[in-house]
C-alpha cells in the first residue's frame, strides 16, 4: 500500500479533479487486471486506446485514474489527474511506487542495433563474477542474482520493470545491466528510471515497420542519451558514424571506445579464430572465448563500462577472458564428420553481414558457407530484399526459409526475399518453407569442413505460426540432424 500522493511525486498535471490522500494498492494499465483500491493509467497504445476502458476500469474497482483526456460518463467516486502524456507518466508513478529502486543500485543501460544482449550478458557475467549481486534485463532472459525470470521484451512494461528492480534491490544487488529498446524509448517504459550510465553499440537498418524512418529510429536511441544525468556516463561507439550524434545534448560524461579511430579506449585484433579472438585492448594483450569483429567492440564495450565503473583493470580482463557470450549468438555445433553449425541472432542486414564476414575471416580455407536465413512476419518488410541479398554475397550457397512468419503468409515473405536475389545468385539460392526441412537440407548438402549457418532467431525456443507458438530450437535442430 502507497498513498497516492507519495506516487504522484514529481508528476506534473494539467489538471486535477480529486483528492490525493487515498490509499493505492497496485498500479494498472491494462484494464483486464484492474482490482479494488487500484491506480488505473490510460495508456495510448499501437493497438488500443486506455481511454475507452476508463468506464470499465472504474466499474472493476479503481479508485484513482491517470489520463490525457476525460471520458465523458463515468459512474462512482474516482479521482482524476490529467497529464500531457500518460505513458510517461506511467513510468514515474511505478517508480515511485516500488520507491525509486533505480536509485538503490547502479543501473547501466545498452542501446544500439546490434551487440545489446550481448554486451549486457557479459557485463551480468563479469560483475558477478567480480563479486557482486547484479541483476540483468535483456532479450533472452532476466535474471536477479542468478534467479532467471522469463523474459516477453527486450525491456519491460513500467509496472514490471520497476517491479523486476525493487525484487533486485531487495536481493541486495548492487547493479543492474538492462538492453533499452529504441521500442522502449519511445513508449517511455524506461520513464523515471535513474541511470548510472549508458552504452551505445552501433546503428543500423532496423524497426522501420515501427519507426518508418531511420531518422526517427536514430533520435529514439539519442533520446536515451539526452535523458542521462550529469552523473551518469555516456560510452559511445566511436566507429560508428551516429556514436557522436548520440551524445550531442547529453548532460553525462561523454567517453568513446573502437577498433579503428581515436576513442578513450582502444582495442586491436591479433588474431580471430573459431576458438576465440586475441585482442590487445588497451595496452594488454588478452585471449577471449567469443569469436569476431563484432565480439571485439563487444567486449570492448563491456571492458570500458567496467573502468567508469571504477573497477579493477587487471581483475576484469582475467575475468572477461573466461566469460562465454550470450546464448544464441555466435552458438556452434560440430559433427562427427566436422559439419561446423552456427546458430545466431542475426536478424538485420548489417548482422548477417557480420556473423557471414566473421566465418570468413576465422576459415581455414576452401570450406563452403550454406546459409538458412529468413524474415520474420509483422514487422520492417523493407529489409527484407536486403537481407536476402546480403546472405547470397557472403555464402556459397543460400536457403531462404520462415522465421516467425507470426499473423503473415510465410510464402510471401519469401517471395519479399527473393526479390534481393540477382541473377548471378539464383543457382545456388533455394526456398523451403518449412525450417526444420530447410535447416535438413542445408545439413545434407554440406560436406566434411562446410560451415552451415543458421540465422535469425539464435535463442528463441518457438517458432510462431498463426499466432501460435511452436517449440522450435536451430541449435536443437542442428544437433539432432548431426546425430542422425
Amino acid at each position: 500500500m502507497k498513498y497516492l500522493s507519495d506516487i504522484l511525486k514529481g508528476l506534473p498535471f494539467t489538471e486535477l479533479q480529486g483528492s490525493v490522500d487515498m490509499e493505492i494498492n497496485s498500479i494498472v494499465f491494462d484494464s483486464r487486471k484492474v482490482t479494488p483500491g487500484c491506480l488505473f493509467v490510460a495508456v495510448k497504445g499501437t493497438v488500443s486506446d486506455g481511454h475507452d476502458y476508463i468506464e470499465q476500469a472504474v466499474a472493476a474497482g479503481a479508485v484513482a485514474v491517470i489520463c490525457e483526456e476525460l471520458p465523458a460518463h463515468v459512474t462512482g467516486e474516482v479521482d482524476f489527474f490529467m497529464v500531457a502524456n500518460s505513458a510517461e507518466a506511467l513510468g514515474i508513478v511505478a517508480s515511485n511506487f516500488y520507491d525509486k529502486p533505480s536509485g538503490k543500485l547502479k543501473l547501466v543501460g545498452v542501446t544500439g542495433t546490434n551487440g545489446k544482449t550481448t554486451i549486457a550478458t557479459l557485463l551480468y557475467k563479469l560483475f558477478r563474477d567480480l563479486g557482486y549481486k547484479c541483476g540483468l534485463l535483456s532479450t533472452v532472459e532476466n535474471q536477479v542474482n542468478g534467479q532467471v525470470v522469463s523474459a516477453t521484451h527486450t525491456t519491460p512494461d513500467p509496472v514490471g520493470l520497476n517491479k523486476l528492480l525493487d525484487e533486485m534491490v531487495e536481493k541486495g544487488c548492487d547493479y543492474c545491466f538492462m538492453e533499452v529498446s529504441s521500442h522502449a524509448i519511445v513508449q517511455h517504459r524506461i520513464a523515471g528510471l535513474k541511470f548510472t550510465g549508458g552504452i551505445f553499440s552501433n546503428l543500423t537498418h532496423d524497426h522501420l515497420d515501427y519507426h518508418k524512418t531511420f531518422a526517427n529510429y536514430r533520435d529514439a536511441k539519442k533520446a536515451f542519451f539526452d535523458g542521462l544525468s550529469k552523473s551518469a556516463f555516456a560510452l559511445v561507439n566511436a566507429d560508428d558514424k551516429n556514436g557522436l550524434v548520440m551524445v550531442q545534448n547529453t548532460l553525462a560524461h561523454k567517453k568513446t571506445y573502437g577498433l579503428k579511430n581515436m576513442a578513450d579506449y582502444r582495442a586491436k585484433i591479433v588474431e580471430n579464430q573459431f576458438s576465440g579472438l586475441q585482442l590487445n585492448i588497451d595496452g594488454e594483450e588478452v585471449w577471449f572465448k567469443l569469436v569476431g569483429k563484432f565480439n571485439a567492440y563487444n567486449l570492448l564495450a563491456v571492458y570500458a563500462a567496467a573502468m567508469l565503473l571504477e573497477q579493477d583493470k587487471a581483475k576484469v580482463l582475467t575475468s572477461l577472458s573466461r566469460l562465454s557470450g550470450a546464448e544464441g549468438r555466435f552458438d556452434y555445433v560440430v559433427s562427427p564428420d566436422k559439419i561446423v553449425g552456427i546458430v545466431d541472432y542475426a536478424h538485420t542486414p548489417d548482422a548477417v553481414q557480420n556473423v557471414l564476414s566473421t566465418i570468413h575471416d576465422v576459415r581455414n580455407g576452401n570450406e563452403r558457407i550454406i546459409t538458412v536465413i529468413g524474415c520474420g512476419g509483422d514487422r520492417d518488410k523493407t529489409k527484407r530484399p536486403i537481407m536476402a541479398k546480403t546472405a547470397c554475397e557472403w555464402s556459397d550457397m543460400v536457403i531462404l526459409t520462415s522465421d516467425n512468419p507470426r499473423s503473415e503468409d510465410p510464402e510471401q515473405i519469401i517471395r519479399e526475399m527473393e526479390a534481393g536475389v540477382t541473377a548471378e545468385y539464383k543457382k545456388r539460392t533455394m526456398s523451403i518453407v518449412d525450417r526444420h526441412q530447410a535447416i535438413k537440407t542445408a545439413c545434407n548438402l554440406a560436406k566434411p569442413g562446410d560451415i552451415v549457418l543458421v540465422a535469425g532467431k539464435g535463442h528463441e525456443k518457438y517458432q510462431e505460426i498463426k499466432g501460435v507458438r511452436n517449440h522450435f530450437d536451430d541449435k536443437e535442430e542442428l544437433q539432432k540432424i548431426f546425430n542422425q
